[in-house]
C-alpha cells in the first residue's frame, strides 16, 4: 500500500491514491484503511429517509458531388459530406499520439508523475497543429443517372470494436479514439446517485471511464439505521448510520465496476482546500473510481427550517457548518466550513480531478402551487449551488485545466412524472439500490455499523424514483444549426460560457471551440435563424450576488452581427417571469425560441407555477412583456416551431399528456392552451414544421421507443399519424431532420435511424446532454453530440432512402491532460 497520492489519475498498480493535496500545501496521507473481500451476494428488491448492449453501425450510403462545384451539387444532384474535408482547429504545436482508451489511468498517472517532478500541479492544455484534411473511404459506384461518387466510411467505425484485419481497399486511417472523459458527480447525500444519476452513473463505470463522486453531507438523517417494523427498537446513531450509507454506497459501487459488491477499496484522509479533511475511497480493482466524503452535516428535513445546513450556510442563518463523521471513517479530526470554504473545497476537488464532464442535482427544482413546499429535498438543491459557485470560481481562476461541461438532474419530482426506463433498466436500477440497501443483512463488510442503509429497506425504489432520469437543463436539440451557405454552427456551454464551433460552407476547416464572452450560463442553448440570415442563441444565466437574495435566473440572448459572422453581440437580458428566488427557487425551464411567417420572434418558457409565459419581439427591436399563456402541470421545456403557413405552435408535456397552443395565424398573438389527447409521455418534446404542421417526438414511458405525431393548425389544432418508430429502449431527448432521428439509447451511447422502416443503429460515442441535428441543405443532415471529454463529434447522412450515418469525427484538439 503506498503512502503517498500523486493525483487522482494516477494510481500504483494497487490503486491507492498517490501526491499533492486538495490545496496549496503538500501532505502525507494520516490513515488509510483497506476494504474487505465479498462473502455473498445480495439479492434485490427503497423511500429515501429524506424523502450494455452492443451494436454497429451500417456503412453510411450518400451521394459526395465535385467540392469545386459543392454550394450548387448539395441542392442539385446530391449531398457533399461537410465531414469530408473536416479537420481539427489551428493550433502551434505538433499532434501527440492518441492515448489508449482502455487504460486511461495508467496515462494519466504517467502524466501526473511527470508534472509533480517539474514541481507543477498540473496540466497545461495543448494545442495541436493542423492536422490536414480528415479522410472519408471512398468506394466508386457508376450509377445510371451519373457518375456520382458513393463513400462507405462506417467500416472504420465497425473495425474499432472488431479485430478482423482491414480491408484492403480500405486506405484511410482508423478514427482517432475518442477521449474517454473525466466525470465528478457532486451529490448531497449517499444514495442521491443512485437514485437521480443512474443508470448514466452505470453506463460510465461500464465503460471504464474515470468517475469520482462526492458526497458532501454525511446523510446522518436521525441516525436510526432501520426498516419501519424496528425503527422503534432501534437506538439512534448517527456516526454508525452515516458509516451504514458508506458501506452501502462502496458495496453498490463495486458491484456495478466490477460484479462484487466485495470488492476491496483504499480509504485515505486527504486535506481539502476548505481546511478540513476528506475521506478518499479508491476501488482497488478499478482504481477510476472514485468516492470523495466531505461528511458535512445534513438538514435532517426535506422542507422545513434547518439553520444547520447547507441552506442555512448559504443563506447566512450560520457562519459554518459543522463536520458528521461517520465511524469507521480514517478521518478522525472534526472540522467546520464557511460558505466560502465549501466553496473552495469544491474548487480543490475540481483541481485535483480535472474533470470534463460535471454532474449535479437540479439547483432550482420549484414549489408545488398547493402547498408551496420544495419539490426537492433542500440538500439537494442548496449543494447544487455550491457546485455552481465552485465550478464558476474554478472555470474563472484555474486557466490549466481542460474544457467541462455541466449536467444537472430531477430528484423527488421523478415519481410525480411518467417513468422513463424500460424495464429491463429499471430492473437494474433497482438491483443496485438493493445492494445499497443491505437486503440480506449479511455482513459482508464486516463493520458493527452495518453494511448498507437499512431505513429505505423496505422500498429501495423509493417513490418510483427507480423508474426514470430526467435532465433538468442541457435537453434542447436546436443548438446545431446551418446557415445559407450550408456552413454549420454548433453551440454548447462549456466552463459556463457558450462555445462556439463553425465550419464555413460544405468543406470548410472547422474552428473551436471559441468561448463567447459572458459567464453563468446554465446547461442548454437553443438557435434560430431570424428573417434576415442571422442566427440567435436563446439559454439562460445564473448570477451570485453578495446577499442569497441575489440568486437570480435569467433568460439571456444573443445575435450574430451579419449573416455568417463569427462575431456576435454582448449578451442581452429578457429578464424572468419569476421576480423572487424565494417564491418558485427562480424555477424556469430553458427557452423555447421560433419566427413565425412574418418575420416576428418569441421565446417561450415553463414558470414556476407550471404554466407558459412568453416574451414577443415587436417590429421595432424591443420586446414586449413576459405574457402568461395558461396551462397547468406543465412540465420540462416547451418545444415550438412554424407550421406550413407560418403559424407559431408551441406545446409542453405534462403529467398526462401534451398541450399546445398556436397563432391562429402568423403575426397574431398566441391562442388558448389546447389539449392534444396525445397519450402521457417522458420529457422531453421535440418540435419541427414539416408536411404543412408540426411534427412532435416524444417518448413512450416505460418503454424508451419513440413516439411520433402531426400536429395541423388549420381551424384549431389537431393530431394526426401517431405512430411508434421503436428504438433501444434509451431516455432523454430525441433530435429529428429529415429522415435521420438520434437520441440517448440504453447503454448510454447514442443510437440512430436513419430511414422509415430501417433499424435503429448504435454508436460507440457517450455523450453529455442532448444530440442536435439540422439539415444541411436539401438532401443532407448534419448530427452532432458533445462526449463525455467535452469535446465536439460531428457525421452526416445523405436524407436519403437506406442512408446511414457517416464516422463520427472529432473536431477540434483532445481535451485531455497533455503530455509533456
Amino acid at each position: 500500500m503506498s503512502d503517498s497520492w500523486q493525483g487522482p489519475g494516477g494510481w500504483d498498480p494497487q490503486g491507492v491514491p498517490t501526491g499533492s493535496a486538495w490545496g496549496q500545501q503538500s501532505w502525507p496521507p494520516e490513515q488509510t484503511h483497506q476494504g474487505h473481500p465479498q462473502q455473498h451476494a445480495y439479492p434485490h428488491s427503497h423511500p429515501h429517509p429524506h424523502p450494455h448492449p452492443q451494436g454497429h453501425q451500417a456503412p453510411p450510403q450518400a451521394d459526395l458531388a465535385d467540392a469545386s462545384n459543392a454550394a450548387d451539387a448539395v441542392d442539385a444532384a446530391g449531398p457533399v459530406d461537410p465531414l469530408a474535408a473536416a479537420e481539427p482547429a489551428e493550433a502551434d504545436e505538433p499532434a501527440e499520439a492518441p492515448e489508449a482508451p482502455q487504460a486511461p489511468e495508467v496515462a494519466d498517472s504517467r502524466r501526473r508523475a511527470r508534472r509533480l517532478a517539474r514541481g507543477k500541479g498540473g496540466a497545461r492544455p495543448r494545442r495541436r497543429r493542423r492536422a490536414g484534411l480528415l479522410k472519408v473511404v471512398a468506394f466508386g459506384v457508376v450509377t445510371a443517372t451519373g457518375s456520382l461518387l458513393m463513400f462507405r466510411g462506417n467500416e472504420l467505425l465497425d473495425r474499432l470494436g472488431s479485430p478482423t484485419a482491414p480491408d484492403k481497399a480500405v486506405t484511410a486511417p482508423a478514427p482517432e479514439p475518442p477521449d474517454p472523459g473525466r466525470v465528478l458527480q457532486v451529490i448531497a447525500h449517499p444514495d442521491d446517485d443512485l437514485y437521480f444519476m443512474n443508470p448514466d452513473l452505470r453506463y460510465s463505470i461500464s465503460a471504464g471511464r474515470p468517475v469520482t463522486s462526492v458526497y458532501l453531507t454525511s446523510g446522518e438523517a436521525d441516525g436510526i439505521n432501520a426498516g419501519s417494523a424496528k425503527a422503534a427498537t432501534t437506538k439512534a446513531d448517527k456516526p454508525a448510520y452515516a458509516e451504514a450509507r458508506q458501506n452501502g454506497i462502496r458495496a453498490a459501487y463495486a458491484k456495478m465496476a466490477t460484479g462484487d459488491r466485495g470488492s476491496p477499496w483504499t480509504r485515505t484522509v486527504v486535506p481539502t482546500k476548505g481546511g478540513g479533511h476528506a475521506e478518499v475511497d479508491v476501488l482497488v480493482a478499478k482504481p477510476q473510481v472514485n468516492l470523495v466524503w466531505l461528511q458535512l452535516r445534513e438538514a435532517g428535513t426535506v422542507y422545513d427550517s434547518a439553520p444547520d445546513s447547507l441552506h442555512g450556510l448559504w443563506d447566512g442563518k450560520v457562519p459554518h457548518l459543522d463536520s458528521m463523521l461517520a465511524s469507521g471513517s480514517p478521518v478522525q479530526q472534526k472540522f467546520s466550513y464557511t460558505k466560502d470554504q465549501v466553496v473552495q473545497t469544491l474548487v480543490g476537488i475540481l483541481e485535483q480531478y480535472r474533470p470534463t464532464t460535471v454532474r449535479s442535482q437540479d439547483p432550482t427544482p420549484g414549489r408545488y402551487p398547493d402547498t408551496k413546499r420544495y419539490t426537492d429535498h433542500q440538500d439537494h438543491f442548496y449543494g447544487a449551488r455550491f457546485v455552481q459557485m465552485a465550478t464558476a470560481a474554478y472555470a474563472k481562476d484555474v486557466t490549466d485545466r481542460p474544457h467541462f461541461a455541466v449536467q444537472n438532474y430531477s430528484g423527488y419530482i421523478n415519481g410525480s412524472l411518467p417513468s422513463t426506463l424500460d424495464p429491463e433498466e429499471a430492473r437494474e436500477k433497482l438491483d443496485i439500490l438493493g445492494t445499497y440497501a443491505w437486503l440480506d443483512q449479511q455482513n459482508h463488510c464486516n463493520s458493527p455499523a452495518g453494511c448498507g442503509d437499512l431505513k429505505i429497506s423496505d422500498q429501495p425504489g423509493g417513490k418510483r424514483w427507480s423508474d426514470s432520469i430526467n435532465y433538468t437543463r442541457g435537453t434542447s436539440t436546436s443548438w446545431l444549426t446551418s446557415d445559407a451557405e450550408h456552413g454549420l454552427w454548433a453551440f454548447k456551454v462549456l466552463d459556463g460560457q457558450v462555445a462556439l464551433w463553425h465550419r464555413p460552407g460544405l468543406v470548410g476547416r472547422w474552428k473551436g471551440p471559441d468561448l463567447l464572452p459572458g459567464t453563468g450560463m446554465d446547461p442548454g442553448v437553443s438557435t434560430v435563424t431570424l428573417a434576415d440570415g442571422r442566427i440567435a442563441a436563446f439559454g439562460t444565466r445564473t448570477s451570485f450576488g453578495a446577499k442569497p437574495t441575489d440568486y437570480t435566473r435569467e433568460v439571456v440572448y444573443v445575435v450574430q452581427k451579419r449573416p455568417g459572422a463569427e462575431e456576435f453581440t454582448e449578451w442581452q437580458s429578457l429578464g424572468t417571469p419569476e421576480t423572487a428566488d424565494e417564491a418558485w427557487t427562480s424555477d424556469i425551464s430553458a427557452p423555447a425560441v421560433s419566427v413565425d411567417g412574418t418575420g416576428q420572434l418569441a421565446a417561450y418558457v415553463r414558470d414556476g407555477a407550471y404554466g407558459l409565459r412568453g416574451r414577443v419581439q415587436r417590429a421595432d427591436g424591443n420586446w414586449g412583456p413576459w405574457e402568461k399563456y395558461g396551462g397547468t402541470d406543465l412540465h420540462g421545456s416547451p418545444a415550438t416551431a412554424t407550421d406550413g403557413a407560418g403559424r407559431r405552435m408551441v406545446f409542453c408535456a405534462t403529467s398526462k399528456s401534451v398541450v399546445g397552443w398556436a397563432q391562429p395565424k402568423a403575426g397574431a398573438p398566441l391562442g388558448q392552451v389546447t389539449a392534444t389527447g396525445l397519450p402521457d409521455t417522458t420529457l422531453p418534446l421535440t418540435a419541427d414544421g414539416r408536411e404543412g404542421g408540426v411534427r412532435l417526438w416524444f417518448r413512450k414511458p416505460g418503454s424508451g421507443n419513440v413516439r411520433t405525431a402531426l400536429i395541423t393548425g388549420e381551424g384549431g389544432l389537431k393530431v394526426s399519424q401517431m405512430t411508434d418508430l421503436g428504438g433501444l429502449q434509451g431516455f432523454g431527448s430525441v433530435t429529428a431532420s429529415g429522415h435521420v432521428l438520434a437520441g440517448r439509447t440504453a447503454g448510454g451511447q447514442l443510437g440512430s435511424e436513419a430511414g422509415p422502416g430501417q433499424p435503429w443503429e448504435r454508436s460507440p460515442l457517450m455523450f453529455v446532454g442532448a444530440p442536435s441535428s439540422t439539415m444541411t441543405g436539401k438532401s443532407l443532415v448534419s448530427l452532432a453530440v458533445v462526449g463525455l471529454d467535452a469535446r465536439l463529434y460531428v457525421t452526416s447522412s445523405a436524407d436519403a432512402p437506406n442512408a446511414h450515418l457517416a464516422p463520427w469525427q472529432p473536431v477540434g484538439p483532445r481535451n485531455a491532460p497533455a503530455s509533456p
